[in-house]
């Protein structure tokens, strides 16, 4: 089965009447396929697989374009968050960027720091302070701007921030506009422990990536990979409970990123370049997380399948993470 086929005999797909989900999308969820963030494509898309809303791009900031996106959303009765890069030192583009999110009716603007991973960008506490020092100036360029138009900013753990760090930098801005896209997953690879990293999050949440993790030790350390959520280790209830009971209102979106498991060298001399304060309780206590929670079945091997065989595995872990959190997470349309 070649792409165009696939993408073909999947273009009808849709949830059944009855099984729809509170639980939205994030974009992420569909890298391999390439399928278009843009938000109308991607709002009917998810619709389609019965998400109750949408991590989306705008593709223009004409009013015209920005109505259709409000009306759509609103007749398909679906939440939307706008995914937006940080300002550098023109700030025009995302001031047009903000108020065209409030226009769509977004909860939130989703923002990440770093588009890379800390322990592979970096290579000393010197080159992260920099960096952290360069983010929090962009920061505070788009808070003044979020606050003007009163479209809150949701920062995502990006593999970049600790917990602590995270929180400190919440803190030390103290805005109702800035909050956290509180990322189930991403931070073990930083060596925080996810109950811990979601707890410590949930009062400032503004946004959610919900995902399920499985671990695999190697030599330097060990390997992560997105699975299907209910198939890894988290203890989605209590997290997802943790969300609710800090921010009730709070959307819970899906980012299930289909893909060969992600390398952690913890116990490599450059992992650790760039942080400080991670003693080694935090490797202690991560690896023996990784042990106790060995996978049956092994990690996902996504590079060995040919294209159509990806592009259903993609589909799959989708679908089947939508319908576990209508079943299981009480999360039911």
């Amino acid at each position: 089965m070649t792409r165009r086929e696939f993408m073909l005999a999947f273009a009808g797909w849709a949830a059944p009447l009855g099984r729809r989900t509170t639980m939205g999308l994030g974009p992420y969820s569909f890298s391999l396929s390439r399928r278009s963030s843009e938000a109308l494509e991607f709002l009917e898309y998810a619709y389609s697989l019965g998400a109750g809303g949408a991590q989306v791009t705008l593709k223009s900031l004409e009013p015209d374009y920005l109505k259709q996106v409000r009306e759509r959303a609103e007749r398909l009765s679906m939440y939307i968050e706008v995914n937006a890069p940080l300002p550098k030192d023109d700030t025009a583009r995302f001031e047009a960027l903000a108020h065209a999110a409030r226009e769509v009716g977004a909860l939130c603007l989703h923002i990440v720091c770093l588009g890379g991973r800390r322990y592979e960008v970096f290579s000393s506490l010197e080159q992260w302070k920099q960096f952290a020092s360069e983010a929090k100036t962009r920061l505070r360029r788009a808070l003044k701007l979020a606050e003007k138009y009163r479209v809150p900013l949701a920062v995502e753990n990006h593999k970049d921030w600790t917990l602590e760090e995270m929180v400190a930098l919440l803190r030390e801005f103290s805005s109702e506009y800035l909050g956290a896209c509180v990322d189930f997953g991403n931070n073990i690879a930083l060596l925080d422990d996810p109950n811990e990293l979601v707890e410590g999050l949930a009062p400032y949440a503004l946004s959610t990536h919900v995902k399920d993790m499985a671990v695999e030790e190697y030599a330097e350390g060990f390997r992560l990979a997105e699975v299907p959520l209910g198939e890894g280790f988290l203890d989605l209830p209590r997290l997802v409970g943790c969300i609710r009971r800090s921010r009730p209102q709070v959307k819970l979106s899906l980012e299930m990123i289909t893909r060969n498991p992600l390398k952690v060298p913890c116990l490599t001399e450059k992992y650790w370049a760039s942080f400080a304060g991670r003693s080694g309780r935090y490797l202690a206590r991560t690896l023996s997380l990784v042990r106790t929670h060995r996978p049956s079945r092994g990690l996902p091997d996504v590079d060995a399948l040919d294209e159509a065989a990806r592009l259903k595995l993609e589909l799959d872990n989708v679908v089947r993470s939508l319908e576990y959190a209508r079943q299981n997470l009480a999360l039911a349309a």
